[in-house]
């Protein structure tokens, strides 16, 4: 534990932390494990038990069915790095503080500061075993963002999101170092990274199978690029589907002179996309599987989310599989397809099976979900736990939900129970008037009746304006709190 992970533990003592057990004690389990599954880019509509029919997900659809499957469940963000801010902090985009991608050269994104409080802190505080297995993307190495010190006890896979473009590539980190992958050099396809990070994963479930433990897993994929290794899982989807090759730009095929941020070109990108998701699964599969081996799989919570919605880089074609699920948009979009994601939780012998959940909650509210489940207080976010939802309790809903997007010329949304609104061009002269959707008759987005609803729309705009707080670095353009 590094000393301000110390430091935080002794200053979240105050807020009544009883917790799951200690360092001391890693044999009292009274509270579940807990492992969150996170699928890059995964859309609304990419698992069989929300709709997909071109290919199938036999382990989650069975994930499904042990546990509960949300219909409204949101992303914090429309990509990467914020959405993982939203869930790390507890705190939408209006507060959090990563609310965009922003590179860091030569390696990583702009860091999460030390005065965030992450969830996998709180957790640790409590005496949770920590670890995270793949793509983090908040704080370059050796940061106030890096994994270490924002939480958790071990990291193993990619730091930056930017390198995580590609799946072969020369190393992972582990903790502070670097991993080199057997035969990869940025120019050779040997060792497929999310296999490695997958074995680390299940080896840090093995090792802790007698403490408490939270086990973060940010899967990379599906994002782009789109690859796999030739493998009888790949070979089995060729000839599935017609097929779109993909050309990549100079420098983005493997070999000399390979850019990392670019995506390779495919020859087969329909079969591949499906053979990517079809990996997700098989990963979900053996954790379960292993986690009943041990023995624990009625004491550990697993919960599966994707970070937002699909992406249509590197060849992929979102329209073709019906990945958004009927939805607006895909990824970049506040559109319904940008971040409403899928999410099943399961719990055997805890929580009933087989049920289906339109309770709005979004990743805000995954942390003081998991305080709940470990019997502490939350600290201050913008999050309600949705525990009682799954416990058959009374559960309190939220008054409103809030995004902000800052590419693309900036874009805000707010969801008030059925009624969505979404606003582009925020901060500019461009800047467009409120869209309003009605989404109990309208899910699709299709009819904007924002002049049929003046008030509802000034009450929106209201939101708009109270529900964030002025950033240094994100504020559509304008000045920030420093002056930039």
């Amino acid at each position: 534990m590094t000393l301000r992970n110390f430091i935080l533990l002794a200053l979240f003592a105050g807020l009544n932390i009883s917790g799951c057990g200690t360092r001391q004690a890693p044999e009292i389990t009274d509270c579940p494990n807990i492992i969150y599954i996170l699928a890059d880019d995964l859309g609304y509509g990419d698992l069989g038990c929300y709709g997909q029919e071109k290919f199938a997900t036999p382990h989650l659809d069975e994930l499904a069915m042990q546990g509960v499957r949300f219909t409204r469940h949101y992303s914090g963000s429309t990509v990467c790095a914020p959405a993982r801010s939203v869930l790390m902090t507890g705190m939408h985009t209006g507060h959090t503080p990563i609310r965009g991608n922003r590179e860091v050269n030569p390696e990583g994104q702009s860091p999460l500061p030390a005065s965030a409080f992450t969830l996998s802190e709180m957790l640790q505080s409590a005496g949770y075993v920590t670890g995270a297995f793949g793509k983090w993307g908040l704080g370059f190495p050796g940061s106030e963002g890096d994994p270490l010190n924002q939480g958790f006890d071990t990291f193993f896979g990619y730091n930056c999101q930017r390198y995580a473009h590609r799946y072969y590539p020369e190393y992972l980190w582990e903790n502070d170092s670097k991993v080199y992958l057997e035969g990869n050099d940025w120019s050779e396809t040997i060792s497929y990274a999310p296999d490695l990070i997958q074995e680390k994963c299940i080896q840090f479930i093995r090792q802790n199978k007698d403490s408490t433990f939270f086990a973060y897993v940010p899967i990379v994929i599906p994002h782009a690029e789109l690859i796999v290794p030739d493998d009888e899982v790949f070979r089995s989807y060729l000839g599935r589907y017609p097929e779109v090759p993909y050309t990549g730009r100079p420098g983005a095929d493997y070999g000399p002179g390979l850019v990392i941020p670019m995506y390779c070109s495919q020859e087969f990108p329909r079969a591949t996309f499906a053979s990517m998701v079809h990996r997700i699964d098989a990963y979900v599969g053996e954790i379960m599987a292993t986690l009943y081996e041990l023995g624990i799989a009625k004491n550990t919570v697993v919960i599966f989310s994707s970070d937002n919605g699909p992406h249509k880089e590197g060849g992929a074609d979102p329209h073709f599989f019906n990945s958004s699920g009927g939805l607006r948009g895909v990824k970049r979009d506040l559109y319904e397809g940008g971040v409403r994601v899928p999410m099943i939780v399961s719990w055997p012998d805890h929580i009933k099976g087989g049920r289906t959940s339109a309770h709005i909650s979004a990743f805000w509210d995954v942390l003081p979900t998991m305080a709940e489940l470990a019997g502490i207080e939350p600290p201050a976010c913008d999050g309600i736990s949705f525990l009682p939802e799954l416990s058959g309790g009374e559960q309190a809903k939220h008054e409103f939900l809030y995004w902000e997007f800052h590419e693309q010329g900036g874009k805000q949304a707010v969801l008030v129970e059925d009624w969505k609104a979404v606003r582009l061009q925020v901060g500019t002269e461009a800047e467009g008037a409120l869209e309003l959707y009605n989404l109990a008759s309208d899910p699709k987005e299709e009819h904007n009746v924002a002049g049929e609803h003046p008030e509802r729309v000034m009450e929106i705009e209201r939101i708009m304006k109270e529900a964030r707080t002025p950033s240094e670095h994100f504020n559509f353009g304008r000045p920030g709190i420093s002056g930039k």
